[in-house]
């Protein structure tokens, strides 16, 4: 296993940068198509969420592989790679399988424990089946970390340790007050009808809006959503759609506004807000800047969710990961708050100089992360890192033992053909065995054979699961003489093997 993941995050790098690093699903596409063409690549899988862009591979050289990768995404995001290069981080094997492991669990999100990220995991895996970029490698790994995440939410309190994006920022939001004695009676208009967006739009009805109009480009997928919407047993909320050419209208009804699209432009104009308000922007009072300061990588243990970074023993493999820097964010108007606005796209849907616009309350990806980096963490994160633990040294040793497990294979399917090639040299010795005599000088031999491979194949597959053991399979077949074609071959069955690795 050569493991490799390269990226950046929310915990590595600006918004500014995540935002123009953004990338839409035809260029994910064509950045695992550009990865396995290069050559140190042999599979690709990418992870891109609103606050994370990951390149996962596997590599036959770890600094080559740095570089391409590197480049690659540089290229792809459209980040010039000597801007981009000092806030990536890099991973390598039993790290990478870790770092994956614990964003699956939530421990790297910009909420601990939210569960969001695990159908981005998934939607990646699927990516990557369907471009046939992901081989035997990602595909384990990738479903091992679907069933940690799942088994950390089941076994733990890690719920408790944070909420969904969307619940933090509507807490943002009520700035202290009960979210839904907040939101209670008010109009919510959600822009935008992907699961980010359903997500809020359920919230929101949970919460006890009394309206919710959802906009969307296209508008079968807004009917749909108010159709999940008035079908929910637990909610009385009303429920319509509009088209997006609807939402200017929209805003000057609306108390609460949540975006979340895949635009790569503005989708609200603070211009625009301003008009809904009845305002003029350029009147608007311009608000001081404040000084915010993300917390530092020390503060892991505090925070819990800050990534860790490698120690001395992989520092070897780790590459730069910049300090996050000072982001200066302009603080909101004071005043009543006649408009909340909730932006969870990334790039952002909401224009930042809405900040500006009195009685408007604006809360981003930006400043989610601030305020999650002072949430209390609970005592199961702890919890959670130990199975994270366990769970990358059983998958270590599962995948040091599936690399034998060919070898073996092919060591016992040469005994299988040393032995029947005896037996037909024994037929054309003692042509008069009957068959009795014959199949049970058979069953013989073959059990001597058995015995023989017994002890040394069980004993090479313990071997080779514990760290260091990747050589015991090359042993094998300098000791046994095994042709490595045979070997490939069992490989390639296994990995092409329909039923392999369905949970």
């Amino acid at each position: 296993m050569s493991l490799l993941v390269v990226g950046l995050s929310h915990r590595s790098a600006p918004v500014s940068v995540l935002e123009r690093a953004s990338l839409a699903a035809d260029t994910q596409a064509k950045l695992l198509q550009d990865t396995l063409a290069a050559e140190p690549a042999t599979e690709a899988a990418v992870l891109a969420t609103c606050n994370r862009i990951e390149l996962y591979a596997d590599v036959d050289k770890f600094h080559a592989g740095v570089a391409e990768l590197s480049t690659l995404l540089a290229q792809h995001s459209g980040v010039g790679l000597e801007e981009l290069t000092p806030y990536l981080y890099v991973h390598y094997e039993d790290r990478a399988v870790h770092h994956l492991f614990s964003v699956a669990c939530g421990l790297d999100s910009m909420v601990v424990g939210e569960g969001q990220i695990l159908g981005q995991i998934k939607d990646a895996l699927a990516r990557g089946q369907e471009l046939h970029t992901a081989g035997r490698l990602l595909n384990d790994l990738f479903q091992q970390a679907l069933r940690v995440g799942k088994r950390a939410h089941s076994e733990t309190g890690i719920d408790r340790a944070g909420q969904s994006l969307v619940t933090f920022g509507l807490q943002q939001l009520a700035a202290g007050a009960d979210p839904a004695l907040w939101a209670g009676g008010k109009r919510a208009l959600v822009i935008g009808a992907g699961s980010m967006s359903s997500l809020a739009a359920a919230t929101l009805a949970r919460t006890g809006v009394a309206e919710i109009v959802v906009a969307n480009r296209t508008r079968s997928r807004a009917d749909r959503l108010v159709e999940i919407l008035q079908q929910g047993d637990d909610t009385a909320v009303r429920a319509r759609a509009v088209e997006m050419s609807a939402v200017g209208d929209e805003l000057t009804r609306a108390d609460i506004v949540v975006s979340c699209t895949g635009s790569t432009g503005l989708v609200l104009t603070a211009d625009a807000l301003a008009d809904a308000l009845g305002v003029t922007l350029d009147a608007a009072p311009e608000a001081p800047a404040v000084t915010a300061v993300a917390p530092a990588p020390g503060d892991v243990d505090q925070h819990a969710a800050w990534v860790e970074n490698g120690s001395a023993a992989s520092a070897a493999h780790a590459g730069p990961v910049a300090a996050p820097p000072r982001a200066t964010v302009p603080a909101q108007s004071t005043g009543p708050v006649r408009l909340a606005l909730l932006d969870l796209a990334m790039p952002r849907d909401i224009d930042g100089a809405a900040h500006r616009i009195a009685g408007v309350r604006l809360v981003d990806i930006e400043s989610l992360a601030e305020a999650s980096a002072d949430a209390p963490m609970a005592a199961d994160v702890d919890r959670v890192r130990t199975i994270v633990s366990d769970e990358v040294a059983a998958f270590g040793a599962a995948q040091r033992a599936a690399h034998v497990a060919p070898t073996v294979v092919a060591l016992r399917t040469m005994a299988a053909d040393v032995v029947a090639g005896e037996i037909a040299r024994l037929d054309g010795r003692l042509p008069d065995l009957d068959e009795k005599q014959r199949a049970e000088i058979t069953q013989t031999v073959r059990r001597v054979v058995d015995k023989l491979l017994h002890a040394p194949t069980v004993r090479v597959k313990q071997l080779a699961s514990e760290p260091g053991g990747a050589g015991y399979a090359d042993a094998l077949r300098e000791l046994f003489d095994l042709d490595p074609q045979t070997v490939a071959a069992v490989s390639r069955a296994d990995l092409n093997d329909p039923n392999r690795g369905r949970s």
